[in-house]
């Protein structure tokens, strides 16, 4: 019976998890690798803990580069069983980016959806100082997917496990439309930000910051037709919670 170590992350707003070889996990500033290395006080180290609004024993991991630390399918080398482990941005949140701690005495094992353990590995390159996703077969390897959680920060005291850290400003929750303006899986949160100013146009600076992409238009759905379309001036008041679409200005989207 596993274990949860959610215990672990609770109240963690920002941590550092230091594997097995006493080297931590680095977002690479190519900001796609993941890697280890000994140096734990660079901003590379740490991650920013989301809680999952329907999970209480799931969290994602957020880079410096504001992308979440995800399971992908690539081989990390043909042939052998390890799968790297990348930073990414996906359109939809999905399984790839959700982790499981499971306790194992003071330190946690992270497990993927479908089985598999965040893995620091050692021994010669290319294996040296890389991180995949795989199941230890060898007794020797078993130590390989066991992390040291160090917290940074902590949520403020009236925010719970499953719930963000309350704050001045109102939550945006926004999904990334395809170019002809359709929208997979609108009905979960998607992605989210805090927002402390009121203007359309500084919303769009701030989505364009925290997207990496340029020319979007800021767009919400008509509540009586479904429809989209372009938000113009001023937000709503009284910071209410949003919830909007990203549609890029070279789409095919007709407004």
């Amino acid at each position: 019976m596993f274990r949860s170590g959610m215990d672990l992350f609770y109240n963690a707003k920002t941590v550092r998890l230091r594997c097995h070889h006493d080297k931590y996990l680095l977002a690479d500033e190519d900001e796609e690798s993941v890697t280890q290395d000994r140096n734990g006080s660079s901003k590379n180290a740490r991650w920013t803990v989301e809680f999952l609004q329907d999970s209480q024993v799931i969290i994602r991991l957020k880079s410096c580069y504001n992308k979440y630390l995800t399971a992908s399918n690539q081989p990390f080398l043909l042939g052998v069983t390890g799968r790297k482990v990348i930073q990414s941005l996906p359109r939809r949140l999905d399984s790839s980016v959700e982790w499981e701690p499971i306790k194992e005495g003071s330190q946690v094992k992270l497990k993927t959806r479908y089985g598999n353990f965040l893995r620091a590995n050692g021994g010669v390159p290319p294996w040296r100082n890389s991180i995949t996703h795989d199941i230890p077969h060898r007794t020797a390897t078993q130590d390989w997917i066991l992390w040291y959680v160090d917290t940074l920060e902590i949520q403020s005291s009236d925010s719970s496990v499953s719930s963000p850290p309350k704050s001045d400003g109102r939550t945006i929750y926004y999904h990334v439309a395809e170019d002809n303006g359709d929208v997979d899986d609108e009905t979960s949160e998607g992605y989210s930000l805090n927002f402390k100013g009121n203007g359309v146009e500084e919303l769009t600076r701030k989505l364009v910051e925290d997207t990496g992409l340029e020319g979007i238009i800021v767009c919400t759905r008509n509540p009586l037709n479904g429809n989209l379309y372009p938000l113009r001036l001023q937000l709503p008041p009284n910071n209410a919670t949003m919830h909007v679409v990203l549609v890029l200005a070279s789409s095919t989207c007709e407004f």
